[in-house]
C-alpha cells in the first residue's frame, strides 16, 4: 500500500468514526484540490448530506473536529463544500523517500491483481507484409499494457499471434511462381538484402498492382491457397522459405524494442482444428449454410453474421481464432484474455467473443483497439507500398540522434554516440506511439518526435541525464543525501513531492484503463516541474548544508521515478546526454 493510500485510508477510518453509520467514506473519495494553497487532500462532501439530511456546507464543518492534527496531518479546513486537508510536508516527504529509496524498481507498484494471469495478445503481424509504424503502434502499445499489467500485481503474460495462412500470403506467393518473377527472385542473393522481409513487402504490393489488372487471376490465387492448405508441393517449400525470412525479421524487431513473448502462436497451427470444430458446430446447428458459406448467425444479438467459410470452402479468420482462443484457456488457465488490435476489427471481436460465450466459455475477454497512424500526407497502405518501414524510420532516427549526439559530445567514442543514438531513437519511435490514447489517431512526424523540448521521449530522457549529472558531482564531493533530517520548504520542493506521491496512483489509474498515456503524460508533467524548480532554486550552490543534501534527496527521487515510469513504457533511460 502506497503512502497516499495510506494516509487517505486513515483519514477515511477516521470520518467514519465519527459519522456513527451515518454513511461512510473511502480512500476513493479524496481528490486533489485544484490549486495547492487549498490543501494538499480535499474531501467532497456532496453525496454525504443526503445521509446527514445536512448541506454540504454544514456536512464539511461538522467532519473538521473529527480528524486529529498530528503525525503526517497538519491542518483541516473548510471551503465551503470542501473538506481540505494540509499535510506535515516534511513528515510525509521523509516517509515518501524512505518508500521510493527502498522500494526503488519496484516504487508505484502494487499488488492489486493476486497473481491473477492476464493474457495479453499484440503484435498480430502479417507474415509476407512489411513492418511499418502502423505495426510500430500495436508493439508499443502492447508491451506498454502488458508492463502496466505486470505493475499492478496479475501474471502478465504476453503472446503473438502470427497470420502466416491468408490469402495476403497466396497473393504474393502467386506473384513469385510468375516466372518472370520467379526469376527475378532466384537472381537475388537473399542472404545479402537489409531486409528479406522488406523483399517480400514490394512483392505483395506488385502483386496487388497485378492482379488489380487482372482479375481472371483471382482463380489462380486460390489454387496457390488450396496448394498451401495441402502441406506439399513447391509452392508449400516455398512459403516455409519466405515465411520464415518474415518470422526472422519479426524476431530482430522485438530484440532491438526490448519486447519479448511467453508463447507465440501460428494462424496456420489452427487452421485443421478449426475446420474440425466448424464441422462439429454445424453438425450440431450452432453453424448454418448460407449461400454456400458457412456463417454464425448473431441477428438476435445485434451482431449481425459472422463467416467460417467462404462458398468456396476457403477459411477466414474465426476459424483459427476460436481453437486457438481455446488453446490458450486450456494451457494458460486464464481467466481474461486481452487482444490488442486495432479498432477496425471492434465488431469482429464482439461476433467472436459472443460465439465463445454461446459454446461455454466464461473467461473475460477484451478487445483494446486502437486508432490508426498516418503520415501528415495522409493514410498509409501495405497493398500499395505506401508505408513508412519500420527500418526506414528506425535508420532515419538513429542517424537523426546520432547526428545530434555527436555535436553535443565531439569527444565521445563511436560506441558511446552509438548506444546513446539509439536509445534515443528507439525511445522516440515508442514514446511517439503511446503518449496519447488508444481512441486517438497519431500523425507521425520524425522532427517533432526527436525534439528535446515539448512531450517527447528526448525531453524525458534528458530530465533524467541531467539529474544523474547533478547526482554523479555530488558524489564526487562527498556530499550525503538526506532523509531523517529533511529541510525542504521552497513551495516548488513541496509541489514536486506530492507529484512524486501520485504515482503510485497514475500507475493503478493507468493499469485499470489500460492506458499507458496515463503514465506518459505525468512523466512530462513530472519532468516540467523538475525543470521549472533547477532553473529557479540552486542545488549545489546552496550554502546550507542541510537543505543542499535534501534537495538532492527530492533531485534522486524524481529520477527514480522518472526511470520506473520510462520502464513501464518500455523507454530506457540514458544517463548522459
Amino acid at each position: 500500500m502506497s503512502l497516499l493510500h495510506k494516509i487517505k485510508t486513515e483519514l477515511a477510518s477516521q470520518i467514519n468514526v465519527g459519522l456513527k453509520k451515518q454513511g461512510t467514506v473511502s480512500a476513493a473519495d479524496f481528490v486533489f484540490p485544484p490549486n495547492p494553497d487549498m490543501g494538499d487532500l480535499s474531501l467532497p462532501c456532496f453525496g454525504l448530506s443526503k445521509n446527514l439530511k445536512q448541506s454540504p456546507n454544514e456536512v464539511a464543518s461538522f467532519l473538521v473536529g473529527k480528524i486529529k492534527a498530528d503525525g503526517f496531518i497538519q491542518g483541516v479546513r473548510t471551503a465551503g463544500p470542501y473538506l481540505n486537508i494540509t499535510f506535515n510536508k516534511n513528515e510525509v516527504t521523509r516517509e515518501l523517500f524512505k518508500e521510493i529509496f527502498k522500494a526503488k524498481e519496484g516504487f508505484g507498484t502494487n499488488k492489486n491483481g493476486k497473481k491473477q494471469g492476464v493474457m495479453i495478445e499484440y503484435s498480430n503481424a502479417n507474415t509476407h507484409k512489411e513492418y511499418h509504424i502502423g505495426h510500430l503502434r500495436n508493439i508499443a502499445y502492447g508491451d506498454a499494457v502488458n508492463r502496466l499489467v505486470a505493475a499492478n500485481g496479475f501474471e502478465a503474460i504476453p503472446v503473438s499471434y502470427i497470420n502466416d495462412f491468408g490469402i495476403h500470403v497466396a497473393k504474393t506467393l502467386w506473384w513469385l511462381i510468375n516466372p518472370e518473377n520467379r526469376e527475378n527472385l532466384d537472381n537475388t542473393d537473399v542472404d545479402k538484402l537489409p531486409s528479406k522481409g522488406g523483399y517480400l513487402a514490394k512483392t505483395y504490393a506488385g502483386s496487388t498492382a497485378a492482379l488489380a489488372d487482372n482479375p481472371e487471376a483471382k482463380d489462380e490465387v486460390g489454387r496457390v491457397m488450396q496448394q498451401i492448405e495441402s502441406r506439399k508441393g513447391e509452392i508449400y517449400e516455398l512459403w516455409q522459405q519466405t515465411r520464415q525470412w518474415s518470422i526472422d525479421q519479426f524476431a530482430k524487431i522485438y530484440k532491438e524494442l526490448g519486447v519479448e513473448f511467453k508463447d507465440t502462436f501460428y494462424e496456420n497451427e489452427f487452421i485443421e482444428a478449426g475446420m474440425k470444430k466448424v464441422a462439429e458446430l454445424y453438425e450440431k446447428h450452432f453453424l448454418k449454410r448460407s449461400e454456400g458459406a458457412i456463417i454464425a448467425d448473431l441477428e438476435k444479438f445485434n451482431l449481425g453474421v459472422l463467416m467460417f467459410l467462404r462458398s468456396d470452402g476457403t477459411a477466414l479468420y474465426p476459424v483459427a481464432d476460436l481453437p486457438l482462443a481455446i488453446a490458450k484457456f486450456e494451457k494458460y488457465k486464464i481467466k481474461k484474455s486481452i487482444y490488442v488490435v486495432d479498432i477496425r476489427q471492434g465488431l469482429y471481436f464482439k461476433q467472436l467473443f459472443k460465439v465463445l460465450e454461446q459454446m461455454g466459455y466464461k473467461q473475460e475477454l477484451v478487445h483494446l483497439g486502437y486508432d490508426f497512424v498516418k503520415l501528415p500526407e495522409g493514410m498509409m497502405a501495405s497493398r500499395t507500398g505506401n508505408v513508412v518501414t519500420y527500418d526506414d524510420l528506425k535508420r532515419k532516427m538513429v542517424e537523426n540522434a546520432r547526428q545530434s549526439t555527436k555535436e553535443k559530445h565531439p569527444d565521445w567514442t563511436a560506441e558511446q554516440i552509438e548506444m546513446v543514438a539509439k536509445k534515443i531513437a528507439l525511445g522516440a519511435m515508442k514514446f511517439e506511439m503511446i503518449k496519447v490514447g488508444r481512441d486517438k489517431t497519431i500523425t507521425f512526424e520524425l522532427e517533432k518526435a526527436m525534439r528535446f523540448d515539448g512531450f517527447t521521449a528526448a525531453y524525458l530522457q534528458y530530465a533524467y541525464a541531467r539529474i544523474q549529472s547533478i547526482l554523479r558531482k555530488a558524489e564526487s564531493s562527498n556530499l550525503k543525501f538526506k532523509i531523517l533530517n529533511l529541510k525542504l520548504e521552497h513551495p516548488k520542493e513541496q509541489e514536486l513531492a506530492t507529484k512524486l506521491m501520485k504515482y503510485p496512483e497514475i500507475v493503478a489509474v493507468a493499469g485499470e484503463q489500460y492506458e499507458p498515456s496515463e503514465i506518459a503524460k505525468y512523466l512530462f508533467e513530472l519532468a516540467q516541474q523538475f525543470n521549472d524548480y533547477y532553473h529557479e532554486v540552486p542545488v549545489m550552490k546552496e550554502e546550507d548544508g542541510l537543505v543542499r543534501e535534501s534537495r538532492l534527496s527530492l533531485l534522486r527521487a524524481v529520477s527514480q521515478v522518472l526511470a520506473n515510469g520510462l520502464d513501464l513504457l518500455g523507454v530506457e533511460v540514458v544517463e548522459e546526454m
